[in-house]
């Protein structure tokens, strides 16, 4: 079984969402994008613990916090679309998946509800007409819905699983119960939250996951309940805690009668199987001592092994289970996390991740590297990694983590022409950010990933490859052709372009004497410079041109700027720092006329 589509409207972040999911996928996208959220929509549908508490959803789960009638009928006007009942009718969250790819036995079990999904169009055959479907390339396929709103009349949030075509059928929709999920396979990871409990008997850990598929029912609860009530804690009269309770029930014995309760004493726990699934958890030891711990007061690190470790047991025991986890990089070393995504590909059905790793990254293939972006109104959208003609497959691999990865990642893409603007531009900005943080901010600060296009002839590519992935994109090169410029312009947001021959010459003819001096000084020459330039204080500026083009590529003229005063950072660059930063730090939107503050 895998998830082949997925659409969200009024969850969290997400206004609206329709997702196309490939076999193995890894959703990446900046920070607040909406990873997460896809995650947690696909447990509000598939996943079977959801259901068990009180209520699946609360307020915050509702776009902007709009959870009443009052809410849409506002925002419907607003829009002009206070005529449509639609528009004005309760707040729900409505997330709906298709699930392809079932099993015999899920063909099955879920046969009434089947439908037939056409992968080459990416929807349903409706078509009446049965035949069709002999020559059609469609697979078996189940919708499933999940809706929550708020009841007035309770005062309370509601959500329910439907299987989604009673709900377009029937006036009476059937319900997607948690024994159906349970059929599904479908298993979410939370880092956090998953390891505080993995290793416990609580209902949903991964220890009771892995004994319920192995069909083994835990027989220790009546012997441990007899054991624990036999125990008496505070027996010893040496502890003096009997004493005490000797007293409280003879105390007790001049108010009421016998009947009423006698002989207080301590247990261990409330002798209930809830009670000790709860307490109950593994213990490890921990160096070379026999001394053991709690799992979960062990490394990050450790914990998270022994998650991905559990894993691979519940991967073995069903095959078609579908694992959806975030960030499997948290304190697990490269070489760990390339195995891990290695290994549960293989043990699953489907993996879905979310990742900022390198590592996680460069185990999908371009068509399983899904881009997410959510425009402000909250329209959440997904792109491919298309490359232009000029990247081919073997460069972008062998430069991903460091060329692509990071562009990938970030919000906003500045392309520099080659390695020396990328490395002396974020030194600048970083240099000025500490010189007069009232004005000036880094690049970091900004979200902006630098990335080296290599050449003059790679900007305009690189930078329409990100702009195609919805990043904001800039550029920074030396002066081009008036073709080239075109080019560029074309593919970003703001081209920087000086007017020198090389990004060396703009600084060192717009830069102060001291210093370069003040460089010169404090640098370790190369023998073979120091041989061309015996007289460094006579000679400096042509001096550290042929340092500045020796270094090329190796953090010379970043060092150079890193450096300097305020002043002595050219002009030019100083403006390209303001500059991003006004496209980047935007005042806030005016408060629309008649409202308050």
């Amino acid at each position: 079984m895998k998830i082949s589509q997925l659409s969200i409207e009024n969850f969290r972040g997400v206004r609206t969402a329709h997702l196309l999911l490939p076999d193995h996928a890894v959703l990446i996208g900046d920070n607040n994008t909406g990873k997460s959220t896809v995650l947690e929509a696909l447990d509000l549908v598939l996943g079977p613990d959801r259901l068990s508490r009180l209520s699946p959803i609360d307020e915050h789960d509702f776009h902007l916090g709009r959870y009443l009638q009052a809410d849409a009928a506002s925002e419907a006007a607003s829009s002009g679309a206070e005529n449509d009942e639609a528009a004005t009718g309760p707040p729900q969250i409505v997330v709906t998946a298709t699930v392809t790819g079932l099993s015999e036995e899920q063909r099955s079990y879920f046969g009434d509800y089947i439908e037939w999904w056409d992968a080459s169009k990416q929807e349903f055959y409706d078509t009446p007409d049965p035949a069709g479907l002999d020559t059609s390339p469609s697979v078996p396929g189940l919708r499933i819905t999940f809706i929550g709103n708020y009841d007035p009349e309770e005062d309370d949030f509601e959500g329910k699983t439907y299987f989604t075509r009673t709900l377009e059928e029937n006036e009476t929709p059937t319900p997607f119960t948690k024994r159906d999920k349970q059929k599904c396979g479908f298993l979410y990871l939370r880092s956090i939250r998953t390891g505080s409990r993995a290793l416990t008997l609580e209902r949903g850990s991964l220890l009771d996951i892995i004994l319920r598929l192995k069909e083994i029912r835990p027989k220790m609860w009546e012997a441990t309940l007899a054991k624990l009530s036999a125990f008496d804690v505070a027996g010893d009269p040496e502890l003096g805690i009997s004493g005490v309770l000797g007293s409280i029930d003879a105390a007790i014995k001049k108010y009421v009668p016998r009947e009423w309760g006698i002989q207080p004493h301590l247990r261990v726990s409330a002798l209930t199987r809830r009670h000790l699934r709860e307490v109950i958890t593994a213990f490890i030891a921990t160096g070379s001592g026999g001394h053991s711990a709690p799992y979960y007061r062990q490394g990050t690190g450790t914990i998270n092994m022994l998650l991905l470790a559990m894993l691979s047991q519940i991967a073995e025991d069903k095959q078609n289970v579908i694992f959806a986890m975030e960030e499997p990089e948290t304190a697990i070393p490269p070489y760990a996390q390339k195995n891990i995504i290695h290994e549960l590909r293989k043990l699953s059905a489907q993996t879905l991740f979310t990742s900022h790793s390198p590592y996680v990254l460069e185990e999908f293939a371009l068509d399983e590297t899904v881009v997410l972006h959510r425009s402000a109104d909250g329209e959440l959208t997904q792109a491919s990694v298309v490359l232009p003609d000029s990247v081919k497959q073997k460069r972008y691999r062998q430069e991903f983590r460091t060329r692509f990865c990071e562009g990938l990642l970030a919000r906003r893409v500045l392309v520099a022409e080659g390695a020396t603007e990328a490395t002396a531009i974020p030194a600048v900005a970083r240099r000025l950010s500490e010189l007069n943080p009232a004005i000036y901010v880094s690049l970091e600060s900004l979200g902006i990933s630098v990335l080296d296009a290599g050449s003059e002839t790679q900007i305009a590519d690189l930078a329409g490859l990100y702009r195609k992935l919805g990043k904001e994109t800039f550029a920074i090169c030396d002066k081009q052709p008036d073709d080239r410029k075109v080019a560029i312009e074309a593919a970003v947001k703001m081209l920087f372009m000086h007017g020198e021959s090389g990004f060396e010459n703009l600084v060192l003819k717009n830069t102060t004497q001291a210093a370069l001096e003040r460089f010169a000084v404090s640098l370790q020459w190369p023998p073979h410079l120091l041989s061309k330039y015996p007289d460094l204080k006579k000679n400096t500026g042509a001096a550290l041109a042929d340092y500045f083009d020796w270094s090329k590529g190796n953090w010379g003229l970043a060092d150079y700027l890193a450096q300097c005063s305020e002043a002595e950072i050219p002009k030019w660059l100083r403006e390209v720092c303001l500059a991003l930063k006004g496209q980047c730090q935007a005042p806030p939107a005016a408060p629309p006329p008649g409202s308050k503050g």
